[in-house]
């Protein structure tokens, strides 16, 4: 099939972006200096290339991987910045959106535009989650500044080999966590960490929807709709023929391109008490759900995850529900569909999106919250643009968000391992499980490797 042309304007840059080893040293914005200055841009501050203190509002470059559903969303949120290429394997995606920025050069292979493009600003990568990784390590190798939805890679080798490149060239970095940004989550995060409940000593996170199959869709033996790059879909997964049913949303339930309802959600409901309590790696991990398939996701899924005392918790449980075991009660309490309960040794805690809950009602009666320390956020997405100009950091960057991912998607692996894995967060890897080790990763079509995280390329 044709490919939509691929545009290239010859331009001078404005400005030269910084080195990884610059950009180490230039003066980096803790949490609390962003938090406090949200509003303001500082004249000092590091700006992105071609801002100068005279013009900090000229609009950012950005390059856009993926268009459509989730990815439209993201790319109206930085609607207001200079959109410069536009990449998507479906034409008819690409022709909903060309029109509204006809300056954008257009792709369909992300890898050529990232090796096309000069001087992005930054990246916002929202795809399926399987090119999650090979969008982003591209990125950041180029040294752009990486906006990624979530979850932020597909493997957990891929989570640590993302953290570790962003962190080592230096760029700006945030995962499409939306909710994070909400008022109720910080208000959460601020009652949890005043003892509101005291010790926390138990955490349930459960989601009553469900990314779940139990058979795998078969290639139709038929090419490729016309609008549609098949072979550029399936990128760094193994070949097959056409299979309708799993472009634009239903590969969420199969192995080789998504990571089902814990995949999809874990990252959203997790992030609470991940915040609120400063969590990082599990020592323990047990699944159960039905028997693991090597190609779909499990209809239904919990996941019981330990985590060892730190100077921030105690020794804590926290285990997640999803689909068909979502519970309707727990705790001696019934439950909304979805939500995060917190079970301290004073009290407890419900908390959706929007509101939360302290339990037993008539104990709280009189509950002052605590002040509000937390600022409130400027936009998701917003943070990160700004981050760009002034070389602050984002609440969701990767140092926080790569072990977030990490946490959920070992769910994934001890439902495939099928016994209680013991992870070494440190040296990342389980103890005494090579069987399991081998789990982390994925072998990677030619082509698509991502360095790091790679086991082996597929002819």
């Amino acid at each position: 099939m044709s490919r939509p042309q691929v545009s290239h304007f010859d331009r001078q840059s404005p400005g030269r972006r910084p080195t990884a080893a610059e950009a180490k040293r230039t003066p980096q914005l803790g949490r609390r200096d962003f938090l406090a200055t949200s509003g303001a841009l500082a004249a000092s501050a590091w700006l992105a290339p071609g801002v100068s203190a005279e013009d900090p509002a000229r609009p950012l470059r950005l390059g856009i991987v993926g268009v459509a559903n989730r990815a439209s969303a993201n790319l109206s949120a930085v609607s207001s910045q200079s959109i410069e290429a536009l990449c998507d394997v479906d034409a008819n995606h690409l022709k909903g959106v060309t029109g509204k920025y006809p300056n954008a050069r257009v792709y369909t292979d992300y890898r050529e535009m990232l090796e096309q493009e000069k001087d992005l600003d930054g990246v916002v990568v929202s795809t399926p989650d399987h090119h999650h990784a090979p969008a982003t390590i591209r990125a950041i190798q180029k040294g752009f500044n990486v906006y990624c939805e979530k979850p932020l890679t597909h493997t957990v080798a891929e989570a640590r080999a993302i953290t570790e490149a962003a962190r080592a060239q230096g760029v700006v970095t945030q995962m499409g966590t939306q909710i994070h940004a909400g008022d109720n989550y910080r208000r959460v995060v601020e009652a949890i960490r005043g003892g509101a409940v005291g010790s926390v000593q138990r955490v349930h996170v459960w989601v009553g929807k469900g990314w779940g199959a139990t058979s795998m869709p078969q290639p139709s033996g038929k090419p490729a709709p016309e609008h549609l790059d098949w072979d550029l879909w399936l990128g760094p997964a193994e070949a097959r023929g056409y299979t309708p049913g799993l472009h634009p949303a239903a590969w969420r339930r199969y192995r080789d391109f998504g990571a089902g309802t814990l995949g999809d959600m874990g990252c959203h409901y997790i992030d609470l008490p991940f915040w609120a309590l400063g969590l990082k790696y599990p020592s323990r991990i047990v699944a159960d759900g039905p028997p693991a398939s090597e190609e779909y996701c499990p209809t239904g899924l919990r996941v019981d995850y330990t985590f060892e005392a730190t100077d921030q918790h105690d020794q804590l449980e926290l285990s997640w529900y999803d689909g068909d075991r979502s519970p309707q009660e727990l705790e001696g309490v019934k439950v909304p569909g979805s939500g995060v309960l917190f079970v301290g040794d004073k009290g407890m805690m419900i908390a959706t999106y929007g509101n939360y809950t302290l339990l037993p009602k008539e104990k709280f009666a009189e509950y002052q919250p605590p002040e509000q320390t937390i600022a409130a956020s400027i936009g998701h997405h917003n943070e990160w643009l700004q981050a760009i100009r002034t070389g602050g950091e984002t609440l969701c960057k990767f140092d926080y968000s790569g072990p977030l991912t990490e946490t959920v998607l070992l769910g994934t692996v001890a439902h495939r391992a099928g016994r209680p894995l013991r992870w070494n967060g440190a040296a990342a890897r389980f103890v005494d499980d090579a069987a399991a080790d081998a789990m982390l990763t994925k072998s990677y079509r030619r082509g698509w490797e991502v360095p790091g995280a790679t086991a082996s390329s597929v002819s």
